[in-house]
């Protein structure tokens, strides 16, 4: 049995609402407004009968006396324990601190996919009524895996980390997703024309995950033209599947065309687990004054429903949520003047009776193919030369050949300085210089290169350039 088909026999068996008992979830107040969207959300939850009993845990600010990083350890085992939590806003210091919850979480946990579904709301004004679509965002990769380093006091780098197994996870996401969901066409979007080894590396793998889905439509776009499209004409899309960095700045976008953060949903999808949450801020100013918006934290709890299989609570409360704004009773932020509580409660006196017997909708399944060894589509690389990232003030004067290899460029910010005359640009002290061989290269060809080096030359950082036969792995300066 494939860990596919294990997770939708899993499914399988919460697939009627209240017909297999109950389930625990994790719920994480969070910071600042989190604990009051969290106890309004929960009581819509509660007043619906859906089947779920709640453990609650602590994480962010409010938990570093526990775990420094506001994360506990207690916290992680209650998510893995009950596979679904849901997770109020939590607040990350700026410059320094720890580290963002949210990402920890994900990461973590491997929760390799963001979904943001963003869908005009009646009585939510914004500038367009007939948004539809939904964003799901590689969760894990990209510039998001945070490594970072300074190569001298004014270089700082960032490394943009993209895999074969973590872009096909992603776009077999998107595609299930749209199955399931009943949507019809899945668009890649992308910097490839730039980016051509990463962003590359997710178009292709986006293109052969499409061809195992012919009944979805497949396109891909650029994503600033995706940003312009979408101001214009939002209506287009219907399912974007994206790259992390991509991801995060596309569904706040979306999110501004629809109301803005306070109604927009998010859920992060791994391997039989799941954890949604509000994608808005902690917002502390507002705390304890009865003024936050549960809006976004109930979205993403509707979506957490659906995602267990209970599809009827979900359909009853999404109805008694639209019914309620489109009565006009919103918090101040939507144009209202109702409180947080008396929000809730006007969503719960809107909700209908429960059905008896209605049938769930499975959860799209995580739909990511784990296999030992070489992922299949990868092939071997060739160690051919190296870049190595040098200190100085000025163009370094390099060995010309050590061994097999020879200088065959120097760059700075990407652009070449040498060979030829040195263009008339910002130069800062850290420069790459490539060396290439007509062979292979091994490790003992890279280390007598750095043993040549002396003052005031520092070598920085060192990257090995691959090559799969003639195709080179690696990008070239600009001006080469």
């Amino acid at each position: 049995m494939t860990q596919l088909e294990d997770r939708t026999q899993t499914t399988d068996r919460h697939a009627a609402d209240g017909s297999t008992g109950r389930q625990t979830v994790t719920i994480i107040p969070g910071d600042g407004i989190g604990p009051e969207i969290t106890r309004a959300v929960r009581r819509i939850l509660d007043a619906s009968q859906a089947p779920i009993d709640w453990e609650e845990v602590p994480a962010g600010l409010g938990a570093t006396d526990i775990a420094p990083n506001g994360l506990p350890q207690s916290t992680l085992d209650a998510i893995v324990r009950n596979r679904v939590a849901i997770k109020g806003p939590t607040e990350t210091p700026i410059g320094k601190g720890h580290k963002s919850v949210n990402v920890t979480i994900r990461k973590t946990l491997d929760l390799f996919a963001n979904v943001r579904p963003v869908r005009s709301l009646p009585g939510v004004a914004s500038r367009y009524g007939n948004v539809d679509l939904v964003i799901v965002r590689e969760n894990v990769e990209d510039t998001y895996s945070g490594i970072e380093h300074f190569q001298s006091a004014d270089v700082a780098q960032c490394l943009k980390v993209i895999t074969r197994p973590g872009s096909l996870a992603a776009a077999r996401h998107a595609f299930e997703l749209a199955r399931t969901w009943g949507r019809k066409r899945v668009t890649c979007v992308h910097k490839a024309n730039i980016h051509k080894l990463t962003d590359g590396l997710f178009l292709d793998c986006f293109r052969e995950v499409a061809a195992e889905y012919p009944d979805i439509q497949a396109d891909d776009i650029l994503v600033d033209n995706a940003c312009m499209q979408l101001v214009m004409r939002p209506e287009q899309f219907d399912v974007l599947v994206t790259l992390n960095l991509y991801g995060d700045i596309l569904s706040d976008l979306c999110a501004g065309l629809v109301g803005g953060l306070g109604v927009a949903p998010g859920g992060n999808i791994g391997d039989g687990l799941a954890v949604f949450e509000a994608v808005h801020g902690s917002a502390p100013d507002i705390a304890g004054k009865g003024l936050a918006n549960p809006t976004a934290l109930l979205q993403s709890a509707i979506q957490m429903l659906r995602h267990m299989g209970l599809t009827g609570h979900a359909g009853r409360i999404e109805r008694a949520m639209i019914a309620t704004l489109e009565a006009g009773t919103k918090t101040r932020d939507l144009g209202g003047q109702a409180s947080t509580d008396e929000y809730a409660d006007a969503i719960i006196a809107a909700l209908e009776a429960p059905a008896t017997g209605e049938p769930g909708l499975k959860q799209v399944a995580a739909a990511r193919q784990r296999e030992d060894g070489v992922a299949e589509g990868s092939v071997p690389l060739d160690t051919v030369g190296v870049d190595v990232f040098v200190q100085h003030d000025g163009v370094p004067a390099m060995p010309q050949q050590v061994g097999s290899l020879r200088l065959h460029l120097i760059s700075n910010r990407g652009t070449k300085v040498f060979p030829g005359p040195t263009p008339d640009i910002l130069l800062v002290d850290v420069y790459r210089c490539r060396y290439l061989a007509g062979g292979p290269v091994q490790d003992a060809d890279i280390l007598a290169l750095l043993a040549q080096l002396e003052a005031p030359i520092r070598w920085v950082h060192v990257e090995k350039l691959q090559a799969s036969g003639s195709e080179a792995r690696y990008s070239k300066a600009q001006g080469e």
